[in-house]
């Protein structure tokens, strides 16, 4: 049978094929429009930390120091600075960490309600904060600013708790053995006694495992890289030297 006379016979098989790979499309488009978005969200949080680090100043006799009157409200932002500081270093400590999602994967899922409410004190906490602890405030501003720290750290707290207490209960049995076996290989790809043979397949395994079942930051996946090349660095520095044969 000759391939028209197959289309004619079997034209109706278009249909579903077609409803798969849309199906496929959809789901891929999803996938990278939430890597997307998560990723802006990670390189605000770290420019949001670096940006709160003190500046390095140089001490000098020759120039007198500006005379400023300080904000009175300085004192109470740099203690909220602080506490939202501090949340974000706790969320970054999952959304880096590709060992934390496997083995919580709802924390970084929009879609669990307590994870989707967090991400959206996150927001409120993060478009309320002044842009430095001088900033003068009204009192309203400031109160504002404490309520939505507040709502920030407690909104993470319960949706972590949340996440350590499902675990992956919420995925299918298949998903689950997926996640184990994701888990499993990363062991291996980060293993400094693994060849790089081994390291290099098991990291390849582990983004198979995970695609389209968890959402990983290409910051996360930046940082696992790093981690599986430092054994090699590792090994490269720890080996001895061949001796030069004498001539």
């Amino acid at each position: 049978m000759d391939f028209w006379t197959f289309v004619g016979h079997y034209w109706w098989l278009a249909f579903p094929i077609m409803g798969v790979a849309g199906g496929f499309a959809r789901r891929w488009e999803l996938g990278a429009r939430s890597r997307h978005k998560r990723r802006l969200e990670i390189l605000q949080a770290k420019a949001a930390l670096k940006a709160a680090e003190p500046p390095k100043q140089v001490a000098s006799a020759s120039e007198p120091r500006p005379i400023t009157k300080p904000s009175p409200t300085q004192p109470q932002l740099e203690k909220l600075f602080s506490e939202h500081d501090a949340v974000t270093a706790r969320w970054l400590d999952y959304e880096l960490d590709v060992a934390k999602l496997i083995a919580f994967p709802t924390i970084s899922d929009g879609r669990q309600p307590l994870t989707a409410a967090f991400l959206r004190a996150k927001k409120t906490a993060d478009r309320l904060r002044p842009a430095t602890a001088k900033a003068h405030l009204t009192d309203a501003e400031l109160a504002a600013y404490a309520g939505a720290v507040t709502d920030y750290e407690v909104a993470f707290d319960v949706a972590e708790r949340e996440a350590r207490r499902l675990k992956d209960s919420d995925f299918s049995e298949t998903e689950r053995k997926r996640l184990a076996t994701a888990q499993q290989l990363l062991s291996v790809a980060v293993d400094g006694a693994a060849t790089p043979a081994e390291r290099q397949v098991a990291y390849r395994r582990v983004r198979e495992e995970l695609d389209g079942l968890i959402v990983v930051s290409d910051d996360a996946i930046t940082v696992l890289e790093e981690k599986v090349a430092l054994p090699l660095t590792e090994r490269a520095a720890d080996s001895p030297t061949p001796d030069t044969p004498d001539r």
